[in-house]
This record gives C-alpha cells, sequence and structure tokens, in this order.
C-alpha cells in the first residue's frame, strides 16, 4: 500500500501547492518521485521524529499541509509530545503518516511494532485517525481528507491486494459493511479486514451468518454504524493488529455498554509484548489468534451452547 499512498500525495501535490512530504530518512525507492518533482517541498529531517513534527507544525502554521512519514510506531509514539502540544493543541492540517502498522514489520522485532498506536492517537480528541483497509481505500482517504482544517494520522499497511466487497468505500466517521450475515459481526481494523472476510467466508461454509465491518477511521468513529449493526447481532468479534486494549476491541466496548445493547464482545488482538517472537506477519497472526482459520474457530467455539 505503501507506493499507492506516496503516489496519493504527489497527487494531492500537484494540484495543491500546499501540500508538502517530510520524512525522518526513510522511504527510499518509494518517495524519490515526489522528491524529484516538488524539491522545494520535501524535507528529510533525518533520524529525528520529534524534529519532524515540529518542523511540520511550523509549516502548517504558516498555511502548508505537510505529510511527516515514518515507520508507524515511530512516527506515533517517539514524538507522541510534540503531536499533542502542535497540530492538536493548535489544531493545524499536519499529516503524520504512520508506515507499517501492527505487526508488518515482522522479522524486526517488537521496537517495529505499531501496537498502540491507534490507542494514543485516539485520546486526542482534536487527532483524526484513518487506517486504509487496501490501496483503493487509501486513496479514496486522501481525498476524503484532503481539506481537512485539522492534524491526521494515516496508519498505512503493507497489505496491497484489494479487499473483496470493499470496492474502495470510505467515508469519515462511518464504517463500510461487507455482507449481511446474523449470526456474528466481524469488526475489523483497516487491513485486517482481509482475515475477517477469509473466516467470514469459512463460516459461510459452516452455515453460520457473518457481517464485516471494516473500521477505517475514528475520531470521527462510527459510533452509530456500530449500534446499528449490534442492535440484533448477539456477538460481535473485533480483529485487530494492535493491542486489545485501546483499539477498536475498547471503541465497541463502549459502544456495546454506552447503548444498553446485548452483544457479547470477543476481542481478537495481540494481549501481551512479543518480546523475543518474530516471523512473518502470517507467522505473527497465526500466535496472536488473527489468522482467518483462528478468528472462524474463535466465533465456531463462541456460537457452541458451552461457548458463553
Amino acid at each position: 500500500m505503501r507506493p499507492q499512498f506516496a503516489q496519493g500525495i504527489l497527487q494531492l501535490a500537484e494540484r495543491d501547492d500546499r501540500v508538502a512530504l517530510l520524512t525522518g530518512d526513510l522511504g527510499f525507492t518509494v518517495l524519490e518521485p515526489f522528491a524529484e518533482r516538488f524539491p522545494d517541498r520535501f524535507f528529510n529531517v533525518g533520524v529525528a521524529e520529534q524534529n519532524m513534527i515540529g518542523v511540520a507544525t511550523g509549516l502548517a502554521e504558516a498555511g502548508m499541509v505537510p505529510f511527516a512519514y515514518s515507520i508507524a510506531t515511530f512516527a506515533s509514539l517517539r514524538p507522541y509530545e510534540f503531536i499533542r502540544n502542535g497540530p492538536a493543541l493548535h489544531q493545524l492540517p499536519v499529516r503524520i503518516v504512520g508506515v507499517g502498522g501492527g505487526l508488518d514489520y515482522g522479522h524486526n522485532g517488537v521496537s517495529h511494532y505499531a501496537l498502540e498506536d491507534v490507542g494514543v492517537m485516539r485520546l486526542q480528541p482534536g487527532v483524526t485517525i484513518v487506517v486504509p483497509a487496501d490501496p483503493a481505500q487509501a486513496a479514496a482517504a486522501l481525498e476524503a481528507t484532503a481539506d481537512l482544517d485539522r492534524p491526521v494520522y494515516f496508519r498505512v499497511g503493507k497489505e496491497a491486494q484489494g479487499i473483496p466487497g470493499l470496492e474502495g468505500r470510505f467515508e469519515l466517521g462511518r464504517a463500510a459493511l461487507i455482507g449481511s450475515g446474523r449470526d456474528v459481526a466481524l469488526i475489523a481494523l483497516g487491513p485486517m479486514a482481509r482475515q475477517a472476510t477469509e473466516a467470514a467466508d469459512r463460516l459461510n461454509e459452516a452455515d453460520i451468518g457473518a457481517t464485516v465491518a471494516v473500521i477505517s477511521s475514528l475520531n470521527p468513529s462510527p459510533e452509530e454504524d456500530l449500534a446499528e449493526l449490534l442492535a440484533d447481532i448477539r456477538l460481535a468479534v473485533t480483529i485487530e493488529s494492535h493491542y486489545v486494549n485501546g483499539g477498536i476491541g475498547t471503541f465497541t466496548a463502549e459502544v456495546i455498554a454506552e447503548h444498553g445493547l446485548d452483544s457479547r464482545l470477543i476481542r481478537c488482538g495481540v494481549r501481551d509484548m512479543p518480546r523475543g517472537v518474530t516471523g512473518t506477519v502470517g507467522y505473527l497472526n497465526e500466535e496472536h489468534g488473527l489468522s482467518a482459520e483462528r478468528i472462524a474457530e474463535t466465533v465456531q467455539i463462541a456460537l457452541q451452547p458451552s461457548g458463553r
């Protein structure tokens, strides 16, 4: 998804001379087209993410729309106070681009796993969070936020394949629904929609009807969409490459509690810091119960008479 997202930023810059791009010494083979086309609007600040957000805040104060690009954990956590006291406090249109959300940097280890970025960004009410599920939705999200006069955190995954049934649909504060099963709602954060839709196919073969709700934005959040979906579905399963606390598992629990719903909630995600464990994304998803097979098994167990 990274090349397509970088191309989308370049297209925005072609029509809006306020768009600038900053990087923390990353993005090689991806950001060169922007640097070559707009060298006066491209800044490599080095391995200094706090300074990158400071520079981006200054550019935004001067009327620019800067995109600050780094690996997700470095883009969100290392400069967090700078984000809070800069674009969040002053409501400036800084776009923070965190690449490789969740477990995407599999072999690099826990220092590169962005497992709390959505949670910490969600705490800042003035920061919009966008987690595209696939390249087509990423392009739609860039367009939808192009004129937003507030900070945006983009969590850009590495998944490059399209999500069947999604067709690039994106609207801030809305959930995109795939399917219409009434036995279980599979609520997926961004790219985890692929595992969710594959799990839904497995469940359908077992005569279990699933609706997949793709959550791609928070602040604004799809509270009403989820409340309506869960009003008559008794089992909700959240699926996120993130700690189970703070992300959409927590968000869904809030919706259920605040709307007085009778849905049972199961949160699929990372429950403990994965110290010393690395591997491919597929391996890590399996280890943390996030593969399509493990998700389908979780649902089937929960729907058994003894599963509750």
